[in-house]
């Protein structure tokens, strides 16, 4: 079992979610239940899928969970670009919330190579040689 909080990519999608939270903070009323929920359970989810992962036993188990936040951050990247075409978000918000979620999405992918055991090697290849 790991502990997630000693994980750069969980604290930057942690702060990431905070961020989040601020910022639809002054989206309208009205998008209280739709947009400002969406972008809120997407940049929720990227840090919670991490920390889900950090307490399952095997490295796979936490693989999958990984790829499943990778799969949030995508989600938050959609929803950060329609809340800006929207007119909710402003540009400087929109770039660095979307830089925030693309260094994530680039932390998670090298820690998923990392745990990830390499693909076994093909032996008749290495006959060949």
């Amino acid at each position: 079992m790991r502990d997630f909080r000693r994980l750069k990519v969980w604290e930057k999608a942690h702060h990431l979610t905070l961020s989040v939270y601020r910022v639809t903070a002054a989206f309208p009323r009205e998008e209280l239940y739709g947009l400002t929920s969406q972008l809120r359970r997407s940049a929720s989810s990227v840090a919670a899928n991490i920390a889900e992962g950090c307490g399952r036993d095997t490295d796979s188990e936490f693989a999958r969970f990984l790829q499943i936040a990778m799969g949030s951050a995508s989600e938050l990247q959609y929803h950060i670009l329609l809340a800006h075409d929207l007119k909710f978000v402003s540009d400087d918000d929109q770039k660095l919330l979307n830089d925030d979620v693309v260094e994530i999405k680039r932390m998670l992918a090298t820690l998923i190579r990392t745990i990830r055991p390499a693909p076994p090697r093909n032996l008749k290849l290495m006959a060949d040689i």
